[in-house]
């Protein structure tokens, strides 16, 4: 197999373990920085080492526009184009069929977009993202999907699930018959909040031959509470012996929450997009840099955190950099959301796995989401 699972400790649904894919190997749970153009922005692969990152994240639509993924197989593909010896995931461009709705149409066999760059119209279909995620050499592929914005009408979600599994039958074939290189290929179980039609598409794709499943859909418009139940409601229908990735979730309480439904996977733009306005995680909730109160302050960003930022620089100086409008300010602030982030998995990567996932999992099902 081109990906393997290793479980390692559970409590609860809460679960610890680690994924091996091409000779790539990283621990679960795994917060993946989103390299959407492949790069983590303002962070360097080395920066991304530091701060505990063993997989990122990259997309198929936008490397497509630019610099093209003919150009990306030329330079050797994803890793040595990016310089990260990691394991890359590279989402297919469905979520940028919610995203650029308004320059996108969808059919039964793929989605036209209009190039939010020049306007060329770029066509994306089942095969053809998968042939673009090949170009590219991604260790894991994900199938073309269709997630809907909510509040969505009950016609659409059922079109568009329905869609989703159609293209995630398209996808297994072609990737079977034409990619030879062992990249691992996931599919995605959409149905807005309709919990009985999330409930069936887990059974049916999980019937098909993936080596892990995605819960996508979600960070699109629902409640905190429909959030849950619908985690609570697929994540218990997907196999244990495969990795489970809940799709655009960055909210360190998001997190927590999913792990504790047991979920193994994420990604979310939030730690670099936070970082770019002067918002770092901590333990004490989101500081807003950009607040007069912390000029002043020689206290550490989050005297709890061990990243590189929190060791070395001040809170007032953070605050100086942010103002100032200097480069370095969110690179700092980044280095630590990053690092932040990734702690959930770092303490269930830890020697006493079992004791770190019973702290993440008590705090977890039931906990409020920060809109």
């Amino acid at each position: 197999m081109s990906l393997a699972y290793r479980l390692e400790a559970t409590d609860g649904a809460a679960r610890a373990g680690s994924v091996e894919v091409r000779g790539r190997r990283f621990d679960t749970p795994a917060f993946m920085p989103v390299g959407t153009a492949a790069t983590v922005k303002a962070l360097a692969p080395s920066d991304l080492i530091r701060a505990g990152a063993q997989i990122v994240l990259s997309n198929t639509y936008h490397l497509r526009l630019r610099p093209g993924h003919e150009r990306v197989r030329e330079f050797g593909g994803l890793h040595a184009f990016m310089g990260w010896d990691g394991a890359i995931l590279t989402d297919s461009g469905g979520y940028q069929i919610f995203s650029l709705r308004d320059r996108v149409k969808v059919d039964d066999d793929g989605a036209t977009f209009s190039s939010h760059l020049d306007g060329e119209v770029i066509r994306l279909t089942p095969e053809e993202a998968l042939r673009i995620q090949d170009a590219l050499d991604s260790d894991i592929a994900m199938v073309l999907d269709q997630p809907v914005p909510l509040p969505a009408a009950p016609e659409l979600v059922r079109v568009a699930a329905e869609r989703t599994i159609a293209w995630a039958e398209r996808s297994i074939d072609f990737h079977q018959k034409n990619v030879r290189s062992g990249q691992a290929l996931f599919a995605i179980v959409q149905g807005a909040i309709d919990l009985d039609r999330r409930r069936a598409q887990a059974a049916t794709l999980t019937a098909m031959p993936f080596h892990g499943f995605a819960v996508g859909g979600l960070a699109v418009g629902e409640t905190p509470e429909q959030f849950a139940a619908t985690l609570e409601s697929t994540l218990p229908h997907l196999p244990p012996t495969k990795p489970r990735y809940v799709m655009g979730v960055g909210y360190p309480e998001d997190l927590l929450l999913a792990i504790g439904y047991g979920a193994d996977m994420f990604d979310c733009v939030l730690p670099t997009r936070h970082a770019r306005t002067g918002q770092a995680f901590t333990s004490r909730g989101v500081i807003k840099l950009r607040n007069a109160r912390w000029r002043t302050s020689k206290q550490a960003l989050d005297p709890s955190c061990g990243c590189e930022t929190c060791q070395h620089f001040t809170l007032g100086y953070l605050s100086h950099l942010i103002h100032s409008d200097e480069m370095l300010g969110p690179i700092l602030v980044a280095r630590h959301n990053v690092f932040f982030l990734r702690e959930p998995g770092a303490r269930c990567a830890r020697r006493d796995r079992r004791r770190d996932l019973r702290l993440v999992s008590n705090a977890s099902p039931g906990r409020p989401r920060r809109k």
